[in-house]
């Protein structure tokens, strides 16, 4: 338990310290640093990491199931949040505009697995157990917000964009590519040297991911939007981890593998979330109020999950 209790202290200085030097340097810096920064991090550095991380982890084990759960989460959380938009139109009589509704269906789906997710998972179960991050994210996050996301997104969006543009953002993915690569060079032995300068660049890049993430906290202007937005993240980052949590073993999961799944559960509203407002001119406001407010309530939650998993 002392151990677990020093990790997590270690991880919110981490998080809450890189956060920080990236919300001052968001306020400080100019609007294209942020953009600069996730375009490195998006064709370099998160592609680095997944090489990096991926030769050195175990994919021994049921990991193949990661995406199964992941998909179930979607849908579950999409569900519970159709439920609940449904129901306070019922109790109000008031219907949120079709781009709101996207919005909260958005933020109660698809979480932030990759740059909160992955680092959170390293500090908390080591790196043995990352493939099982590795593979919610990359085959179960990636396709569940470009694929039913981008579907919701134009149904309720005011306008339909080009749907070639994000079918190329799925297929022409780094991330994905970069998977692909790291399996194939589990094939071969590589330089002592070389393993090192991965691992040091991949560690570089989670940390870098972390400043992106107050960077993107900085722009945000208002929170006349978390009211809407509380009943989204109560479904994303606490109902649907404790229903599909709870229910792990009837799948054979367990132990830390059981923990890991829980954690990219549990994580706030997902990057991708916003782009997809973005594009389909849903409630972008909205949209950036979640990945905030979300990223606080992590601090909070957190340490339930670990406690009880």
């Amino acid at each position: 338990m002392g151990a677990i209790l020093t990790n997590l202290l270690e991880l919110y200085a981490k998080l809450v310290g890189l956060g920080l030097l990236g919300f001052i340097l968001g306020r400080k810096l100019p609007n294209t640093v942020p953009s600069g920064l996730a375009q490195f991090l998006f064709y370099v550095g998160v592609p680095i990491s997944i090489v990096s991380f991926l030769y050195q982890t175990d994919l021994n084990g049921q990991i193949w199931i990661a995406p199964a759960i992941a998909y179930l989460a979607i849908l579950l959380g999409a569900l519970l949040a159709w439920v609940a938009i449904k129901w306070q139109a019922y109790m109000t009589n008031t219907m949120p505009q079709q781009p709101t509704q996207g919005s909260l269906l958005l933020a109660a789906m698809v979480g932030n697995t990759g740059y909160l997710g992955f680092p959170i998972t390293l500090a908390m179960v080591g790196e043995k157990y990352f493939a099982w991050a590795l593979f919610y994210d990359l085959l179960g996050s990636l396709f569940g917000a470009y694929g039913l996301g981008v579907a919701l997104a134009a149904t309720f969006g005011r306008n339909v964009s080009n749907y070639w543009q994000i079918t190329k953002a799925i297929f022409i993915n780094p991330a994905l590519w970069s998977f692909g690569f790291g399996l194939l060079l589990r094939q071969v032995t590589i330089p002592n040297l070389v393993e090192f300068c991965l691992d040091k660049l991949a560690w570089i890049a989670v940390a870098l991911s972390l400043v992106l993430i107050g960077m993107r906290l900085s722009q945000l202007k208002s929170w006349s939007s978390l009211p809407q937005v509380g009943i989204s993240l109560a479904i994303k980052m606490l109902i649907v981890p404790l229903i599909l949590g709870s229910i792990l073993p009837l799948f054979g999961v367990t132990g830390s593998a059981a923990l890991v799944i829980v954690l990219q559960m549990a994580m706030p509203p997902a990057f991708a979330t916003l782009v997809i407002a973005e594009t389909f001119n849903l409630d972008r406001d909205l949209a950036v109020t979640a990945l905030a407010a979300g990223a606080i309530v992590l601090l909070v939650t957190l340490p339930f999950w670990l406690w009880l998993f």
